[in-house]
């Protein structure tokens, strides 16, 4: 298949331009300690701090000008409180990335008894703001998403990062029971339904524990790869987000990327780029293994553990932490949880479970749906 142009980039959204709000005055002086002192030293403009994005954690990220023509025009803060996010791993696979040759932020300053981090800017476009559902889905970014993720699981060591291993997946498939069912749908399953849902989890896990192990970003997909605002798509993409990162099967990251949890495209596209990514990965020795039917099997499967972990963090962002927002996109999890539940004579008991909960009777198109995206 010949690569597409790429589609127009997107003109870069204005930037927030609102100065951080602080809740605790002595975080605020203690912030304000710090930047004075890596101002000079990074000729920063104190006076031009705003806000840049916020994430599902309790971080948030600002944004600052410098006139230092190496880091310029601007750099990020991290603002991560030390008793609420512990910033020790994002500082150990920042270096993980940059020493496997993938564009990440550089660590320039790090206040660790505060928890603030002084980082390069990789721009303000995400992989997710430049695409276009009025377009074909960009090929051109999803051969260089694959292209830095090869990169990074070439680097895989083990002992290096914490194992995804079966008490991590068992921890995390478990958040559909007691935040999606039990808290958001307020569903008490009975002895029967408990075993159907606890026999299908076994064998989710099983299957995919089965696979090889290697570096996993774990939330490898377009709102945390970033596009160069001044470029045409042409550079290699950014990576962010990776400090959840683990050793684990390899099925995971590929599985992220094309079963995304805030966008689908038709899965002929996604059958595609998921070949392109098994051949390359192949050719370049991870253990991908010779039959892509069953590495495409391996991805499905990882790709339901994914979903079902999803629709539980959904549900605790939004009735824990009071962030409504994640729960408009259970149509999507929910569909991709039954589409690949429908493919698998073994998973069939999990989704006639499922869609009772959902109160699904009409059968309907299960095929993966086009591009809907959210903000």
């Amino acid at each position: 298949m010949p690569l597409q142009k790429p589609a127009p980039i997107k003109p870069a959204p204005d930037p927030i331009e609102q100065a951080p709000l602080w809740q605790d005055e002595q975080r605020k002086k203690q912030f304000q300690s710090w930047l004075e002192g890596v101002s000079e030293r990074f000729s920063l403009d104190r006076s031009s701090v705003r806000l840049a994005s916020a994430d599902a954690s309790f971080r948030r990220y600002l944004r600052v000008n410098t006139t230092q023509g190496a880091f310029g025009p601007t750099l990020i803060i991290m603002d991560a409180p030390p008793d609420k996010e512990n910033s020790q791993p994002f500082v150990q696979i920042a270096t993980l990335l940059e020493n496997a040759g993938i564009r990440s932020p550089q660590v320039l300053d790090w206040n660790e008894p505060h928890g603030f981090m002084l980082l390069t800017d990789l721009g303000s476009l995400t992989m997710m703001q430049v695409m276009d559902s009025k377009r074909p889905p960009p090929l051109n970014l999803y051969l260089q998403a694959i292209d830095a993720l090869i990169a990074w699981q070439l680097a895989s060591r083990e002992g290096v990062l914490p194992p995804y291993d079966y008490a991590l997946l068992r921890r995390e498939i478990d958040l559909f029971p007691q935040w999606y069912l039990k808290e958001h749908r307020k569903v008490t399953l009975n002895a029967k339904q408990t075993k159907v849902m606890e026999d299908a989890f076994e064998a989710i896990i099983a299957s995919n524990l089965r696979w090889p192990s290697v570096y996993v970003h774990r939330d490898f997909m377009p709102r945390n790869l970033m596009v160069a605002d001044d470029a045409q798509s042409l550079g290699e993409l950014g990576v962010l987000d990776f400090q959840d990162a683990v050793y684990g099967p390899i099925t995971y990251d590929i599985a992220s990327l094309m079963r995304d949890a805030f966008l689908s495209w038709d899965e002929d596209f996604c059958l595609d780029v998921t070949i392109r990514y098994w051949d390359k990965a192949r050719k370049a020795g991870l253990p991908v293994g010779d039959d892509f039917g069953e590495f495409y099997r391996g991805v499905e499967w990882m790709g339901l553990q994914r979903h079902l972990k999803i629709a539980g963090i959904f549900a605790r962002l939004t009735l824990r932490d009071g962030k409504p927002k994640y729960l408009a996109d259970t149509p999507r999890f929910i569909g991709y949880i039954r589409a690949t539940c429908d493919r698998y004579i073994e998973l069939k008991p999990l989704l006639r479970l499922i869609e009772d909960i959902e109160g699904i009777v009409q059968p309907i198109n299960l095929a993966y749906p086009r591009l809907n995206t959210t903000d």
